[in-house]
């Protein structure tokens, strides 16, 4: 067993780098910080909201244990202030005292061993929790988080903020009251939420971290990609997320906006109900994934912003395997469903957020789809709805994007693929296959890295087979921004902080 401590000068400079105080903003810099993205929050309760728009709100509320650089990618201690590895199945935390909570209430380990175990018992986001067997307090500032198994990705799963460290008093004195009106340690507190439209937060001036730089951030829900780019021009947002691959080059060409692009963590897949006819037949889906002109939708829908997907995790991920390309071959396709029985094709749908560009792949399926005799209608659908739905397997194939948040394949295969993690938890093609689960639980339980790796090329291999998801393709992401903006740093994850970005005049 390998000890590991984290403590002492290192902790203290990695502090300082993350946590200088910056104070409000200076003369000259405006008080309040508009952002643009494209779809509203499905839930302020971090152990319930854990799509990407939902995160980039509620992560100026709210914090964790440990967080990883945006820039660096290297993981960092927020409100745990050390940790060292007791045994292989145990990480003892201090926690950081003086942190306050947004109604002023001090955070304590009673608050830790809660939220941890609250995360682990909701239905949207056990997955980055249930390593965890339990959360035992040491004392009002220390805690013992006891693991089931041997868990590698253990400290980089509790920096999710899916594992946000929420207030036990307020949430257990009215939880509905919390979801509406949340309460955290995060730099930034919550003011208004106008759903479909738009979220205000103040700057919390006890925030550990130090004063943020810009007192108001506004965050508006515009679903179409080129009215946000619109918005950005007109300087009503002084922050545009998701451009649109059409828009790249409006923003590239104005000398008042900045552009940031770079490869994600992001795949963009098709899930088949399998629970479902005729998804059920593994030539149904193959057929499905040889119909798919990967490329051409890259070429024409993402503007060539992006990579053919070969696995639902990106090449950047720890674990990924490339288990050989998927061809793009209509004619074996009609062969395959004419053995399932299908020569005359048959009739489904196929549903979508309300996001353009997503809109538009789905429409570029569904004529990929036609040629080889499948009638495929796209649903369009509001996100939270459309995440509902397919949570409850309403759905014959949906189109989802997807972020391994913490750079681990575990985050992704135990939730999308593992039999255990079907509906909300992100498993909606409802594949349950026992050497599916067996690679996945061997990978996430191993401390040796040969063997994690080795079963994950078993599992990409064997999920190439198996064809329950069609990965379209690994995105890049972008941000668009008014040149008056500073210090903005864009999180390869998606989950942008801004308590260190301000707006000038």
């Amino acid at each position: 067993m390998k000890n590991a401590v984290v403590k002492g000068l290192a902790l203290s400079m990695a502090l300082g780098m993350l946590f200088s105080v910056t104070g409000f903003a200076e003369d000259g810099y405006k008080d309040t910080l508009t952002w643009g993205q494209g779809a509203d929050v499905t839930s302020m309760d971090p152990h319930q909201g854990k799509e990407t728009p939902a995160v980039e709100v509620t992560d100026q509320i709210f914090d964790t244990l440990t967080v990883v650089d945006a820039e660096t990618g290297e993981l960092q201690p927020q409100i745990a202030e050390s940790w060292e590895q007791t045994s292989d199945t145990c990480y003892q935390f201090k926690i950081r005292q003086g942190i306050k909570f947004h109604d002023g209430s001090d955070l304590t380990a009673e608050d830790v061993k809660f939220s941890l175990e609250r995360a682990k018992n909701s239905a949207a986001v056990s997955y980055v929790a249930d390593f965890i067997d339990n959360v035992e307090i040491v004392d009002d500032y220390t805690v013992n988080v006891n693991l089931v198994a041997p868990y590698a990705p253990a400290l980089r799963n509790l920096s999710v903020p899916f594992t946000a460290i929420v207030p036990k008093a307020v949430v257990e004195a009215d939880e509905e009251a919390f979801k509406l009106h949340p309460i955290g340690c995060g730099p930034y507190k919550f003011v208004e939420w106008k759903q479909g439209d738009s979220v205000k937060l103040e700057a919390f001036d006890d925030y550990f971290g130090g004063t943020p730089a810009t007192k108001n951030l506004v965050m508006k829900v515009i679903p179409e990609a080129a009215q946000r780019t619109i918005a950005l021009e007109t300087g009503e947002i002084d922050l545009a997320y998701d451009i649109l691959p059409n828009d790249i080059s409006k923003i590239e060409e104005n000398a008042d906006l900045t552009l940031y692009d770079a490869p994600s963590l992001t795949c963009y897949y098709i899930s088949m109900n399998m629970n479902k006819e005729p998804f059920n037949d593994e030539r149904v889906r193959t057929a499905i994934n040889l119909a798919i002109d990967r490329q051409l939708l890259i070429d024409t829908i993402a503007c060539g912003a992006g990579q053919a997907a070969d696995a639902i995790i990106a090449p950047a991920v720890y674990g990924y395997y490339s288990p050989g390309e998927y061809e793009y071959n209509p004619e074996k396709a009609r062969e395959l469903l004419a053995e399932a029985g299908y020569e005359n094709g048959f009739s489904t749908s196929i549903w979508v957020n309300d996001n353009q560009t997503r809109i538009e792949a789905c429409q570029a399926i569904q004529a990929m789809l036609m040629d080889i005799g499948i009638d495929c209608s796209v649903e369009v659908m509001e996100f939270g709805s459309f995440i509902q739905a397919t949570s409850n397997g309403e759905h014959d194939m949906g189109y989802f994007g997807w972020v391994t948040s913490t750079t681990d394949a575990d985050y992704t295969y135990y939730s999308l693929e593992h039999s255990s993690q079907q509906g909300a938890a992100g498993n909606r093609t409802f594949l349950a296959d026992d050497e599916v689960d067996a690679l996945i639980e061997e990978a996430r339980t191993s401390t040796d890295e040969e063997v994690r790796l080795n079963a994950y090329e078993e599992l990409a291999k064997k999920l190439f087979e198996i064809n329950n998801n069609a990965p379209i393709y690994y995105s890049n992401i972008t941000a668009g921004s008014s040149n008056k903006v500073e210090n903005f740093v864009m999180d390869p994850i998606g989950y942008h902080k801004l308590d260190k970005v301000k707006v000038a005049e």
